[in-house]
């Protein structure tokens, strides 16, 4: 079971939104313990980009650079969280560049440029990367494996 405060889920949420009244996706990283309790919410430096062929988001080199150093000496990345500007699902650019491929490892993608998280994680796509591939769980899975405290 991981735990996931509601706090770094609002911290996430308002990131997003905050983005998304410009237009634009935003990404960010969760970060926690070995044992799978979430703790923190890390949002890199990135880029926005809107083009006629929709939306992207770009964790710039300065980003990257803190993503590989936010981490302390016993925690790790749990799951990496972002917006589309309509519905939630893993889009073939998700699959093609995720920001994390341990076994286990969880992908958040947020519905309407992070106002869907406000009805909590249940209207988000959920995914698992299991055995080189990401799957989407169900709201059954979802509510097995994260416990939204707080």
């Amino acid at each position: 079971m991981i735990t996931l405060p509601r706090a770094v889920l609002d911290d996430a949420r308002l990131f997003m939104e905050d983005r998304g009244a410009e237009g634009l996706e935003g990404t960010g990283m969760l970060a926690g313990t070995t044992g799978g309790a979430i703790t923190r919410c890390v949002i890199p430096d990135q880029i926005g980009h809107r083009t006629r062929f929709g939306v992207a988001v770009e964790v710039t080199r300065a980003g990257k650079l803190q993503l590989a150093g936010a981490l302390g000496p016993d925690e790790r990345w749990i799951a990496r969280i972002h917006s589309h500007p309509n519905e939630a699902f893993h889009s073939p650019t998700d699959d093609g560049n995720p920001a994390i491929t341990a076994d286990g490892a969880i992908s958040i993608v947020v519905p309407f440029f992070g106002l869907g998280l406000r009805r909590g994680l249940g209207a988000c796509a959920v995914h698992r990367f299991r055995d080189g591939r990401w799957v989407q769980l169900t709201a059954g899975e979802i509510d097995g494996l994260i416990e939204v405290t707080g």
